[in-house]
Parts: C-alpha cells; structure tokens; sequence
C-alpha cells in the first residue's frame, strides 16, 4: 500500500510535466456557482493534502486533495498521476452538508 505522503509525491511529479483536465473536470469547474480556475486547481496541487486514497480506482491510483483556492475557499480535488501527466478527474468545492466542518472527513449519513 502507497503511503499518502507518497501519493502525494507522485502526483506532484506528474504535475510538473503537463495537466490533463478530463471532461468532466472541466464540467465541474465550470458551473457557475463553482467557477473554479485553473490557478486554484495548481495551488491545491501544490499546497494541498490527501483527505482519501483510492489505489484500486479502475481508472488508476488516484487520490482525493484538500487544498485552498482564491478567498481561501475549500477546494477538492480529485486526480490520477499518469506516468507523462497528472489527470484531473473533477474539482468542486465541497458542500458543508456532506463534509466535517474541515472539509476533510465525510458526514455519514
């Protein structure tokens, strides 16, 4: 099992050569009660921490990051290191109904 400070690693690597947004990403980051840019999306990468680990994901090792956007916003974001990229899978700010008041920890409901 990949340790998160691991994964965490690795995404930042893949990160350095080329960003990939998947569709729905982009989708996501879209909407407009969400709006996220691009730029929030590299600081989450950079300054961000894993909250999840999903290492059987059919689409690849992938990993959930808790990170800060513009006005210091929770952002989440969700991605798979790819050996040439960094894919991003979706990027959403978290829903206070669904998430602990630190956004790292899932409400059970």
């Amino acid at each position: 099992m990949v340790d998160v400070n691991d994964i965490l690693k690795v995404v930042r690597l893949a990160a350095s050569s080329k960003v990939l947004y998947l569709p729905h990403a982009v989708r996501q980051m879209l909407r407009p009660e969400r709006m996220v840019r691009t730029e929030e999306v590299r600081r989450v990468i950079a300054d961000g921490i894993v909250i999840e680990d999903y290492p059987e994901d059919p689409r690849g090792h992938s990993c959930l990051i808790l990170g800060r956007g513009d006005a210091g916003r929770p952002i989440h974001l969700v991605c798979a290191p790819k050996p040439d990229y960094l894919a991003i899978i979706t990027a959403y700010i978290p829903d206070s109904g669904e998430w602990a008041e630190d956004f790292r920890v899932r409400i059970k409901q």
